[in-house]
């Protein structure tokens, strides 16, 4: 439907939005219009949709509201209630998910898709076989972006020129809405498919705006930022012929917001004066519209607002026809007659699907507002009433009940968790909200405590799963403040270890292995069943709070306990913090033992089975790269993954996350390790724990390091917000964060101040360090040593490099001890010796599969060799390193290659000249003579005679015995 309004002084973004629409599927694919109230957002979202159309593409158009804001995925849902329902059920199950809202639309029940439709479809589609998922649901809010993100890439494909989805007031969406939206942003579609947003920036959530600005920097994302309209644009275009004085107190008045200008325009004479439209001003303005409403004409008003986007005829009469009678016809045209009034004064306006809304957002809360509370909790109430018999699930209900709530009424609460239940996995976040509704209103008597505490419990598991990590903490505190000092219920079990593992994941430590020693300390014991849960994280403290040998024992017992019970999972859980414990300790062969006996027990078990043991599996992934199984360590973080976004606890993904990265980072696998810290990234920024976002800006300037090319300072930014996010603190973490920091600052050129971060990640005595580790880190300081002239000292350090290594018996740490050599014989000026500990430390990256460093060791031995007078094993090395370097995407790599040594010239078979080799080179890949000349822009004549001069300068007369001679010449 078109907006009345005239379209005035936007035209430069419709410029750029006629290029978004004339190249859709390209980037960007998402575009973000911002601005105040009444700036013109959604004009322009209408003016966009319609030059969209008139290009055949495909429009869905959906809106968020101001007070149905814990509705999962309900502004998608708004969209799609739009499609046909026979055209998603034709795209397989995503589709079906979707349209069994639409139709439950069409059939005058407000699209929902949040759980049983959208749910159930995205987990069938993402490949759940198990008929349940994680928690004992097939839905998942992971699942269901992959699954939605499947449906948009089909529908563009389905729908013509392409499909643009436009969502307007986005600032009001759900949470659950804004994780679908970051994950669209995250991972562009490859379809004809263009998103357009409108907000408010000043009320736009942190999490919508940081994922929207990542996008801006990717390019993902166009931002339009809507500023005010001229003067001239104004009064010219909205009210011509008015005279020049009021026009100019009018714009003063209206600060060049159109829709204050025309409501001052239309407010006979009010805001004439002054230097600004108030809020409180506008909002009166706004109600004088409906002063000569009669009263039956006002309650429809009334209705609209609270109904919002659900406000179809029927429940419209509903709320306002008797309470007690039914739908009649003379109800039904008092109905019509006062809708035409509303919409002939511009107060209403139709939607698609029978839905009638306020003309804007800001009248629909101006009227929302005036309503007396009393009437606004009834018209609430009866609305609840009606959707029920309508059949509507209790996550639209639970809506209304919050509204009308005013006291305990076990009926409305029953609702109200139902509708927690519905969105436990899929939208945790709103889980967590109807929760706290109950709990606000449920009597804090004795007789309701149990429930009470049970409630609380709920709620802090669903506030972590969300990432709400400081919230579930302090209701976890108050949860166990509250339990009597003989609670055997197990309850007590429970809140402890997921408090202590919320303690653990803020970076309190302390706090955490406090909490644990003394719940495993109480009298009675707790029974086995908690005492497992209670070691398995007392555990996961190494190597963070405690050293792995002060709680080794304590988790093999709990790893005999799980066995006794037959506790499977929880004894891969033991096994897998053991094994990440010893590898930490550089206990090679016991860790080796313990990650085959981990992976044996985690492989032999289901997903069901692991639905609540992500992090054990985040540990066994950690653990086996640090003994250089990398195949076998992505392998784990994926399976961790996918139960993960089935539900799992949202702070686990980054370390899963970043497992991975780390495995594509070594094995020079630098795009996808990208993509792959980004999304840690935007997790991390919205869980509000300083260390873990340390730790992923970390691993963050690890792969920028990599990636981006030399003299690039975006690593070593990245490393600076890194070691403040970590802080003081003295963790395992926090001495990962510095040794990054340390290579960033290499990197960056500043060799002094590379010396001093390592320093302060491993302590004078480089005890700090991660023994595992600790040659590698160490190469850092011989590099700056050796770059400062400091000889001396880089030798200390490769010695001690190269006995760790030895004790270790791992190939990339033993490279990294031949290189830590390598550096020092160089700057003894020994560059033969030099050259063959880089081309060892070559040999031993690649056994490994760790292909930067193999590269990185073939390069710089490439230039060393040169030096020492071997120019053909230079040029050989160098070629392969540039390779290994290229085809990984490591920018650092290969400019260093440029900068080392020159390309040097492809070896040709002697005697050629330079075109008859390379067509030689064609020939020897088994090109045809028409092929070889379409590739050289030849004519195959000309082709034939180079051919005949190679033949005779060769002595051969095949063309398969000039690929063998040539073959013979080539690298």
């Amino acid at each position: 439907m078109t907006d009345r309004t005239p379209l005035v002084g936007r035209e430069a973004e419709l410029d750029r939005l006629d290029a978004v629409l004339d190249g859709p599927g390209g980037p960007p694919g998402v575009v973000d219009l911002t601005g105040a109230a009444g700036i013109g957002k959604s004009r322009l979202l209408t003016e966009v949709c319609g030059r969209a159309e008139e290009r055949g593409l495909t429009v869905l158009r959906g809106r968020a509201t101001e007070y149905e804001r814990h509705i999962p995925f309900r502004v998608f849902g708004d969209a799609f209630a739009d499609l046909d329902p026979e055209l998603l059920r034709g795209l397989g199950a995503p589709g079906a998910a979707w349209a069994a809202s639409a139709g439950a639309a069409a059939d005058g029940i407000p699209a929902n898709p949040a759980v049983e439709p959208a749910g159930a479809g995205a987990g069938a589609a993402a490949g759940d076989t198990t008929g349940a998922g994680a928690g004992g649901s097939a839905v998942d809010r992971f699942a269901a972006h992959r699954a939605t993100a499947r449906l948009l890439t089909a529908l563009g494909g389905r729908t013509g020129a392409g499909l643009l989805i436009a969502l307007d007031d986005l600032h009001w969406a759900d949470p659950a809405s804004l994780e679908l939206l970051d994950h669209l942003v995250r991972h562009p579609l490859r379809a004809p498919v263009v998103i357009v947003v409108a907000r408010r920036d000043r009320q736009t959530a942190p999490s919508l705006a940081a994922a929207l600005t990542r996008g801006v920097d990717t390019g993902a994302v166009l931002r339009l930022d809507l500023g005010p309209l001229t003067e001239r644009a104004c009064v010219e275009q909205l009210a011509p012929g008015l005279p020049p004085d009021r026009a100019a107190r009018l714009y003063a008045a209206s600060e060049g917001n159109p829709l204050y200008f025309l409501t001052l325009l239309q407010g006979k004479g009010q805001g004439r004066s002054g230097p600004a439209l108030p809020p409180g001003g506008l909002g009166a303005l706004l109600l004088d519209e409906l002063t000569p409403l009669s009263a039956a004409q006002r309650r429809t008003a009334e209705a609209v607002a609270v109904l919002g986007d659900q406000a179809t005829p029927p429940l419209l009469l509903a709320l306002t026809g008797p309470a007690s009678a039914s739908a009649s016809a003379s109800g039904s045209e008092r109905l019509d007659a006062d809708l035409g009034v509303l919409a002939r004064r511009d107060l209403i306006r139709p939607r698609p699907g029978g839905v009638w809304s306020l003309r804007h957002p800001v009248l629909r809360a101006a009227v929302y507002e005036d309503t007396g509370p009393g009437r606004r909790a009834a018209l609430h109430r009866r609305a609840a009433a009606a959707l029920a018999a309508a059949g509507a699930p209790a996550t639209v209900r639970a809506h209304h009940v919050e509204r009308a709530l005013t006291d305990w009424e076990p009926e409305a609460a029953a609702v109200l968790l139902e509708a927690a239940e519905q969105s436990e996995t899929t939208a945790p976040a709103s889980c967590a909200h109807w929760l706290e509704v109950v709990l606000r209103v449920l009597p804090d008597t004795p007789g309701h405590a149990a429930r009470r505490r049970d409630l609380m419990l709920k709620r802090a598991r669903a506030l972590s799963v969300c990432g709400e990590l400081r919230a579930s903490r302090d209701l976890l505190h108050e949860v166990i403040a509250g339990l009597p000092a003989d609670d055997g219920s197990g309850v007590r079990a429970a809140a402890v270890t997921l408090c202590a593992s919320m303690e653990r994941h803020l970076g309190q430590y302390r706090a955490s292995v406090s909490l644990l020693r003394r719940a495993l300390s109480r009298r009675p014991a707790p029974a086995p069943a908690d005492a497992v849960a209670l070691g398995l994280e007392l555990g996961s403290s190494a190597p963070h709070a405690l050293p792995f040998p002060a709680v080794r024992a304590e988790v093999l017992r709990t790893l005999e306990l799980a066995r006794a019970l037959g506790n499977e999972p929880a004894a891969a859980g033991a096994l897998a913090v053991s094994a990440l414990g010893e590898a930490y300790e550089g206990n090679t062969a016991a860790a080796r033992e313990l990650a085959d006996r981990a992976a044996a027990c985690v492989d032999a078990l289901t997903d069901r089975d692991l639905a609540d043991q992500c992090e054990p599996l985040a540990r066994l992934g950690w653990a086996e790269f640090y003994l250089e199984r990398y195949e076998d360590a992505e392998r784990h973080a994926d399976r961790g993954l996918a139960i993960a976004r089935r539900g799992g606890p949202l702070h686990l993904l980054p370390h899963l996350l970043m497992c991975k990265a780390i495995v594509h980072t070594h094995a020079c696998r630098l795009p996808s390790a990208l993509d792959l810290v980004d999304e840690a990234e935007s997790i991390a920024r919205g869980i509000g724990s300083d260390e873990l976002l340390g730790l992923v800006l970390a691993n963050k300037a690890q792969v920028l390091i990599a990636a981006r090319p030399p003299g690039d300072v975006s690593a070593l930014a990245a490393a600076e917000e890194a070691v403040a996010a970590a802080g003081a603190r003295t963790s395992w973490w926090t001495s990962l964060v510095w040794c990054v920091m340390s290579y960033a600052a290499l990197h960056g050129g500043d060799p002094v101040r590379a010396r001093s971060a390592m320093l302060r990640a491993g302590g004078a005595d480089l005890a700090g360090l991660q023994p595992s580790m600790r040659p590698l880190f160490l190469e850092a300081l011989v590099t700056a040593a050796v770059t400062t002239g400091d000889l001396a000292v880089a030798q200390e350090w490769a010695a001690l490099a190269g006995r760790d290594a030895e004790r270790l018996g791992l190939p990339v740490q033993r490279a990294a001890a031949l290189r830590c050599a390598g550096q020092v014989l160089a700057g003894s000026g020994r560059p033969a010796a030099a050259a063959e500990r880089f081309a060892r430390a070559a040999e031993e990256a690649g056994r490994s599969g760790a292909v930067l460093w193999e590269a990185q060791s073939l390069l710089i031995g490439a230039s060393l060799t040169a030096e020492a007078g071997d120019p053909a094993t230079a040029s050989a090395m160098w070629r392969r390193g540039r390779r290994l370097a290229e085809s990984g995407g490591s920018l650092l790599l290969t400019g260093l290659a440029d900068l080392l040594l020159p390309p040097p010239p492809p070896p040709r078979v002697p005697g050629l000249t330079p075109r008859e080799h390379e067509i030689a080179t064609l020939v020897a890949e088994g090109l045809t003579t028409p092929a070889i000349a379409a590739r050289l822009y030849l004519s195959p004549r000309t082709v034939d005679t180079h051919l005949s001069h190679i033949f005779r300068k060769t002595g051969v007369t095949t063309r398969s015995a000039l690929a063998a001679l040539t073959a013979r010449h080539l690298p």
